[in-house]
């Protein structure tokens, strides 16, 4: 029998294997639990808006996939349903970008969860808040014996 810890991590890796996005952009999945995960970045010059500090979609991006990856460790397809984001600092080039997602609630096919974005002070750069919803599907087939 798969330990809830253990269908996260199958569930992550899954998912990761088909994460061409997240991975483009330099993100890498630091670690999975159930209904959490953390994912990080390093803002390289690729990241840098016109004012040269972070543009708001990578960190918005780097929450998301947080969020998606927590929501996500059920093996029951989850997607997003409403997502929001409030920026408290600045991202800058070289900075250390860490999204660690926790779940909020869970509830039939609902969940919220909010993911805060940090630097490598532990300042927060940013405060997101996610809704999921359950669709049909999952990531891989457990085994019932």
């Amino acid at each position: 029998m798969m330990t809830p810890l253990e269908r996260a991590q199958k569930s992550a890796q899954a998912m990761w294997d088909n994460d061409s996005a997240s991975q483009r952009v330099g993100m890498k999945l630091v670690e999975v639990g159930v209904g959490s995960a953390v994912l990080s970045m390093i803002i390289d010059d690729q990241h840098l808006n016109g004012h040269k500090i972070c543009h708001g979609g990578y960190i918005f991006m780097l929450a998301d996939s947080a969020f998606a990856f927590a929501c996500n460790s059920y093996n029951q397809l989850a997607v997003a349903y409403q997502n929001s984001i409030t920026y408290s600092a600045p991202g800058k080039k070289g900075d250390v970008l860490t999204a660690k997602a926790v779940e909020v609630s869970k509830s039939g096919r609902s969940g919220i969860y909010d993911v805060t974005i940090t630097n490598q002070n532990d300042e927060a750069l940013a405060h997101f808040r996610g809704h999921s919803r359950t669709i049909k599907g999952t990531h891989f087939t457990e085994n019932e014996a």
